[in-house]
């Protein structure tokens, strides 16, 4: 490829928000709600706090919520929490993400409203 070809595909990258190198996306919306990268929901507990920089979510709790695993530097609205054992947790609008072991399949949502605390993180589609 020529190095006006390939300025010009790098170029055209750019314009559309696609910036070489740089981490994708680390959620997607699917059906009004977050979804992983297995199309699996995403929730927030609201024992965590948004912006406290931590989850509340430890020892039994995270391993039937387990922590969505932050790679790389996201951008907002995302962020990275590091929990209590040194790992990194994807956070958006500041509070923890987590999946739920109960959910078996794609789109399924059978941790909304667990013990009144557990929500999935709506998203506006337009």
């Amino acid at each position: 490829m020529t190095l006006l070809r390939l300025t010009c595909v790098a170029v055209a990258l750019f314009l559309s928000g696609i910036a070489i190198g740089a981490d994708a996306p680390p959620l997607k919306a699917a059906n009004g709600v977050l979804v992983d990268a297995a199309g699996m929901t995403v929730y927030t507990y609201d024992k965590d706090e948004a912006g406290s920089g931590k989850s509340s979510c430890v020892a039994t709790c995270a391993k039937n919520w387990p922590p969505v695993k932050a790679q790389g530097k996201p951008r907002p609205p995302y962020s990275v929490v590091t929990r209590a054992d040194g790992s990194k947790q994807l956070a958006h609008g500041g509070k923890p993400l987590y999946t739920f072991v109960k959910d078996k399949k794609a789109g399924d949502k059978t941790g909304d409203g667990v013990g009144g605390v557990w929500h999935v993180v709506s998203v506006a589609v337009p």
